[in-house]
């Protein structure tokens, strides 16, 4: 199997990054650089790896899964089935916190799935330390193979809890309230999960599913940060790009500011909420 074939086989497939894709096997596989393969695309290749990679790609099983990894914000991070993909959109909540965050706080990342939120913000401010909670004990390996890869493991702690209860307890032994409070929680609507793509189904659906509206763990944070939160904190959730509004009024009694920030893409994507009340 050549690049070209490769690369016709994605596009067949419907995969839309086909040409990047089939270059970032070949590199992950067979050890080419884009310049070698570049300058002999007809090149057969006979690794049964690179084969297997193709088509299960081939059958829009995600691109990162196979790879292993996957760069985010400066750091590369360890991802499989049982943590989201991290995604360049949630880099804006990254740099806002490295920005806002103050000298020596401590802070936590709810729904952390492979840490990429939290560890990237502890590796840009080596005077933080911080706390990153998920119910998956899938996800929580991942995060902590993260930390330990990226350096930080001595200024995280995991923990596992369900943020849907009542009493999570994240904070019930003797961890200091947070200064600020950080999620990129699932909130898709659970009725548009079937219309999304085969690439994104294959991804964890306890992180995906934000319920019937997708508010749900929004509902949950905010309560959380009524109760754990330091005085004068800050709240940076990650939001859909149609959720503003139903943001703001489930933040209206709670924090004196909730302003919303865009990403790359120029599309609402994180709620930050200010001073609570």
């Amino acid at each position: 199997m050549t690049y070209r074939e490769i690369v016709a086989k994605l596009q067949n497939a419907g995969v839309e990054s086909a040409e990047w894709d089939a270059f970032l096997l070949v590199e992950h596989f067979c050890g080419l650089s884009r310049e070698q393969l570049m300058k002999d695309p007809d090149r057969q290749f006979s690794s049964p790896e690179l084969f297997a990679a193709v088509e299960r790609r081939a059958a829009r099983f995600p691109l990162q899964y196979l790879l292993g990894e996957w760069p985010f914000y400066r750091q590369t991070y360890r991802v499989a089935p049982g943590c989201l993909i991290p995604r360049p959109d949630t880099e804006c909540l990254v740099e806002e916190a490295i920005r806002k965050l103050p000298r020596g706080a401590f802070f936590a990342d709810l729904c952390t799935g492979s840490g990429c939120i939290a560890i990237s913000v502890l590796c840009s401010r080596p005077d933080t330390t911080a706390v990153a909670v998920d119910l998956s004990d899938e996800a929580l390996a991942i995060a902590a193979e993260n930390a330990a890869r990226n350096g930080v493991s001595d200024r995280l702690t995991l923990r596992k809890a369900d943020l849907l209860a009542p009493v999570p307890g994240v904070w019930q032994a003797g961890l200091p309230l947070p200064a600020a409070i950080l999620s990129n929680p699932p909130y898709i609507r659970t009725g548009e999960l079937a219309g999304l793509s085969p690439e994104v189904q294959a991804e964890p659906q306890m992180a995906l599913d934000g319920g019937a509206d997708g508010l749900v763990f929004y509902r949950s944070l905010l309560a959380l940060a009524g109760r754990w939160l330091a005085p004068e904190g800050f709240c940076l959730f990650e939001i859909g790009y149609d959720q503003a509004k139903e943001i703001e009024a489930l933040a209206k009694n709670r924090f004196a500011v909730c302003r919303i920030l865009s990403d790359l893409g120029g599309n609402d994507r994180v709620a930050l909420l200010e001073k609570p009340v």
